[in-house]
């Protein structure tokens, strides 16, 4: 609890223009280590792994229906529904099939979740992610054809020492398509993206440490 406080402490002294949220990366963390965060008051978590997420999360959420649950890792269509059915948001939205997926599963459980499209900023051919030519095509399949929620763009950049231009280059998307959210930041980049008005930030290390 003691490093998410220090980090919003730091976020703070940057004088940034949009205090960003911050998604605590709880995977394969267990619960005995969340649960200071959650009586501390914090909303946010993200996991990566539905199964593991189910495990963990069903019984917390009953007990405190306020936390945001965050589906931050890549998602197989044919777990969609227990998606739905738990989380509150996706972040890694990054083909049509899951689109279509999702979208059914929203109308058999009227439930509609808050989406981020998760765009391949770097081209890189080892990442998941819609390429930048093919976002506008992408989108409006989304949420003309499918009446998705989208309200953003995630990205894992390249790991190099140029990750400001990749932040700049999804701030740009960002507006272009005047969307109101940013899913970029991580524990080795985190004050680099809320200078490019990132609004989630995905933590999990420089909060919980380390893992095995």
């Amino acid at each position: 609890m003691n490093n998410l406080i220090e980090i919003e402490k730091e976020i703070q002294l940057n004088n940034s223009i949009i205090f960003p949220k911050i998604i605590a990366v709880s995977k394969t963390q267990p619960m005995t280590s969340i649960l200071p965060l959650i009586n501390h008051g914090h909303l946010d978590y993200g996991e990566n792994k539905v199964q593991e997420a189910i495990g963990k999360w069903e019984n917390i959420k009953s007990d405190f229906s306020h936390i945001n649950l965050h589906m931050i890792g890549k998602l197989q269509s044919n777990k969609a529904k227990y998606v739905i059915s738990l989380f509150d948001y996706i972040h890694s939205l990054d083909n049509l099939k899951l689109a279509e997926k999702i979208s059914s599963e929203q109308i058999k459980q009227n439930k509609k979740i808050k989406i981020f499209i998760q765009i391949n900023i770097g081209d890189e051919l080892q990442k998941n992610g819609v390429s930048p030519l093919n976002l506008d095509k992408f989108y409006k399949q989304c949420t003309q054809d499918l009446g998705l929620n989208i309200i953003g763009f995630m990205c894992l950049p390249p790991n190099n020492n140029n990750v400001s231009s990749y932040f700049l280059k999804m701030q740009n998307l960002k507006i272009s398509f005047n969307l109101p959210e940013l899913s970029m930041g991580m524990s080795n980049d985190y004050l680099d993206a809320i200078k490019f008005e990132s609004t989630f930030l995905r933590i999990g290390s420089k909060i919980f440490g380390q893992r095995d």
